[in-house]
């Protein structure tokens, strides 16, 4: 899905959204694709093509964050290559992964509210969500698209993404 958000600062920023059951493996992430720099920097060097930066905000299960950027590879000549800073919860504090279940209930418990949506945030979401849900409901004729378990999902995402010259992460 595409979407956009009807603001000053966002307004013609493309946001895609792919989710599913049966994906070749479990990942919740938000990956934030730097629109490349113009090339002033490289423009009398055999640089052509830059790498876009790339901000990933690993969410589950696999708690972190790292960037990708492009750097210059030492030495005399302009060679790039890509560079990924990566933090990770569980590598820099030696913890072992949780569910997400085990602090949810020890939250609870305790009275902390602080992982718990509010009821006007819940509410927000269904507003987003309900109107696709009642196109789906209507339009007959374009029925959701079936996708084969294992795979990251309907040839369709990937024809989305195509038609504005960008890829997933897979």
């Amino acid at each position: 899905m595409r979407l956009f958000i009807d603001n000053w600062r966002w307004a013609g920023i493309p946001i895609y959204l792919r989710t599913g059951k049966k994906l070749p493996r479990r990942v919740t992430e938000v990956a934030v694709q730097f629109k490349c720099p113009p090339l002033l920097l490289f423009r009398e060097t055999s640089v052509r093509e830059l790498t876009p930066n790339v901000l990933v905000i690993r969410i589950q299960p696999d708690e972190g964050i790292s960037l990708s950027f492009e750097a210059k590879i030492p030495g005399p000549f302009v060679r790039l290559k890509t560079v990924t800073m990566d933090f990770g919860y569980a590598k820099y504090f030696k913890t072992e992964p949780t569910t997400g279940y085990e602090t949810l209930l020890f939250d609870a418990m305790a009275g902390d509210q602080t992982l718990f949506h509010r009821m006007d945030i819940v509410e927000a979401g269904w507003q987003a969500v309900q109107p696709i849900l009642d196109a789906w409901k209507q339009d007959t004729r374009s029925p959701i698209p079936i996708y084969e378990a294992g795979t990251w999902g309907p040839p369709e995402a990937d024809l989305l993404m195509q038609r504005d010259g960008r890829a997933w992460r897979d």
